[in-house]
Formats: C-alpha cells, sequence, structure tokens
C-alpha cells in the first residue's frame, strides 16, 4: 500500500516536472511573426497603410505586441498576436481597391466645392479692398496664388494615381480657405459697426 502511494506520488512528480519541462522549452513563435512581417510589408506595398489605414495599424500593432510577448518569453501570447497580425494584414488587401477609388470619387467630388470657396475669398477680397477694411491684401493675394498652384496639384495627383495625397492636400486647402472666409466676413461686418 505504501509503495503505490509513493509510486503514485512519483508518478505525479514526474507528470509536472514533465509539463514545466515542456511549459520552459516552448518555443518562440518565430514562423508565425515572419508570416505576419511578410503579409503587412504585402499589404503596405499595396497601399493599405493609405485606404485601409485603420486595419493595417491594428496589424502593425498585434505584430509589434507580438514581439513585446517573445522579449518577456510568453510564447502563445504571442503565437497568438502574430497570427492576429498576419489575418488583419491579410484582410486589409481585397479592401484598398474599392476605398481608393471611393476617396477619389470623394476628392473629385469635392474639388467644385474647394473651387467655389477659393473664388468667394477672391470677392470678399475685392469687397474688403474697396470697402477699404484693414486686411493683409499682399499676404491674402500670396495665399490666394498658393491656393490656385495647391489645386492644380491636387488635380495632378489625382491623374497621376496619387489618391490619397490629393485628398489630404485637398481637405487643407479647404479648412485653410474657410479660416481665410471667416476671419474675411468677420472684418467686413466689423467695419460698418467701426464707422457709425
Amino acid at each position: 500500500m505504501i509503495r503505490k502511494l509513493y509510486h503514485h506520488i512519483f508518478l505525479i512528480v514526474v507528470l509536472a516536472f514533465s509539463i514545466a519541462l515542456l511549459h520552459g522549452c516552448a518555443k518562440p513563435p518565430t514562423k508565425e511573426v515572419e508570416s505576419a512581417e511578410q503579409a503587412i510589408a504585402e499589404a503596405k506595398q499595396k497601399e493599405a497603410d493609405l485606404y485601409v489605414q485603420d486595419i493595417f495599424a491594428k496589424a502593425e500593432e498585434s505584430l509589434k505586441k507580438a514581439k513585446d510577448l517573445i522579449a518577456e518569453k510568453k510564447y502563445k501570447e504571442a503565437k497568438q498576436s502574430a497570427e492576429e497580425a498576419l489575418n488583419l494584414a491579410q484582410q486589409t488587401i481585397p479592401m484598398i481597391q474599392p476605398n481608393k477609388e471611393k476617396m477619389k470619387a470623394e476628392t473629385e467630388q469635392m474639388i467644385p466645392e474647394v473651387q467655389g470657396s477659393l473664388d468667394e475669398i477672391k470677392v470678399l477680397v475685392a469687397k474688403a479692398v474697396k470697402k477699404k477694411a484693414s486686411i493683409n491684401r499682399e499676404e491674402i493675394q500670396g495665399s490666394i496664388g498658393k491656393w490656385e498652384v495647391d489645386m492644380v496639384t491636387v488635380k495632378d495627383q489625382l491623374q497621376g494615381g496619387r489618391i490619397r495625397q490629393a485628398s489630404d492636400q485637398l481637405i487643407s486647402i479647404r479648412d485653410q480657405l474657410k479660416l481665410q472666409k471667416d476671419t474675411l466676413t468677420a472684418v467686413l461686418e466689423q467695419e460698418p459697426a467701426a464707422r457709425k
């Protein structure tokens, strides 16, 4: 009876030691990390970082997490993160072209709106000059010239397939025009009040 007890204890100790040894000898998931790195590189080469930014960023985040977990010797979690990075990177690829086409259409639709705002600025500047409002005419005219050149650049970028750059630049121009329009409108509204 005591022999059986010792035999069971011995088996439990050997089993526990074996499990600890196996767990301690787990290998880092280098193959999974390499696969994730390749998938992310391929997705970036196809411009996923420009047109599927949110999912692509999550893929990069998961890969970084996998590498951090490897450094902490948490190989099981690292493998899961690497696999997640791979899956996310692969998800982006079929989404690139539709997102790019959608962004191109939105940018093309925004061009007349921005051009209209630029024309409005010119009218407001002419009114301000006519009313002898206190504006920095040379600075504003310099800005108008820059925006006109930037609009040509946006159109060239669209034709050249650099949709993200065109979209970002057009949004920047639109925001600058809105700020300038608000400033000119405020100046024009203050001038009549100042004369009363």
